[in-house]
C-alpha cells in the first residue's frame, strides 16, 4: 500500500509541475519569437504592423511568466520549517 504524501511533498511536487509548465511555455514563446525573426520575410525598411503587435503580446507574455516562475522559485524557500531557537530560561 502506498503511503500518503504530507502536505510538503504535494506543496513540492505542485510547485514542480507548476514550474516545468511554466518554462515549457517560456521556451515556446521564445522559439516563437526567434522564428518570427528569423524566418518570416518582412517589409525591407520597416517591421509589419501586424508583427509589431504580435511581438508585443510575446514580450508581456515572456516577462509574465518569467516574473511568476523567479516568485515560485523564491517562495520555495520560505516554507522550510525553522529549527526552534528559543532559548531555555537556565534559572530552572
Amino acid at each position: 500500500m502506498k503511503q500518503r504524501l504530507t502536505p510538503a511533498e504535494i506543496d513540492a511536487r505542485l510547485k514542480f509541475v507548476v514550474g516545468c509548465v511554466l518554462a515549457a511555455v517560456l521556451t515556446i514563446t521564445t522559439v516563437g519569437v526567434l522564428y518570427a525573426l528569423v524566418f518570416v520575410t518582412q517589409p525591407i525598411g520597416a517591421q509589419a504592423e501586424n508583427d509589431k503587435m504580435f511581438f508585443g503580446v510575446l514580450s508581456s507574455v515572456a516577462t509574465f511568466i518569467t516574473g511568476t516562475l523567479a516568485g515560485l522559485m523564491i517562495s520555495t524557500g520560505r516554507n522550510k520549517e525553522t529549527p526552534n531557537t528559543e532559548i531555555e530560561d537556565i534559572n530552572e
